[in-house]
């Protein structure tokens, strides 16, 4: 079963990610209390999901200990292959999700991780932007289906 494995927000664009049991989100809008929570926000950034097994392969391959939360997406997610569901709608919990384009790492999370190879090796597995099409709570534990 897909599930949602970790979660985490943060105010600024700069802080560390803050971990949490649960968010608000709000259609079209994001996530409440998140940098990119805003009244007419883009369809690519209301919230980002990102595997648990690819930061697994990857702390496994190069011997490192990052927590899902460093590579600073908004929910982790566990038994579920991620790239294949672009152009398609998921749900979560209650809450639909439109995933848009696939998440590429940049220059500033492998800065910030200091590790020279973040951005090659997360350029197909750095996870999914989507748009929020319904609002309600999303819950670490919430089981993840494909609606279309």
């Amino acid at each position: 079963m897909s599930v949602v494995y970790e979660i985490g927000i943060t105010k600024k664009n700069n802080q560390e990610i803050e971990k949490k049991e649960s968010i608000e989100v709000v259609a079209s809008k994001g996530i409440v209390g998140d940098r990119y929570f805003h009244d007419f926000n883009g369809d690519r950034e209301q919230i980002t999901l990102i595997e648990s097994e690819n930061i697994d392969y990857y702390n496994n391959t190069f011997n490192t200990k990052f927590t899902y939360l460093e590579f600073r997406r908004n929910i982790v997610t566990k038994n579920i292959q991620l790239n294949d569901l672009v152009g398609k709608t998921i749900t979560i919990g209650e809450i639909k999700l439109k995933v848009n384009d696939l998440c590429r790492p940049c220059n500033n999370l492998q800065n910030r991780l200091g590790k020279d190879n973040i951005i090659k090796e997360f350029l197909r597995r750095g996870g999914l932007r989507c748009e929020i099409l319904s609002s309600g709570t999303i819950n670490i534990g919430d089981k993840i289906t494909i609606s279309t």
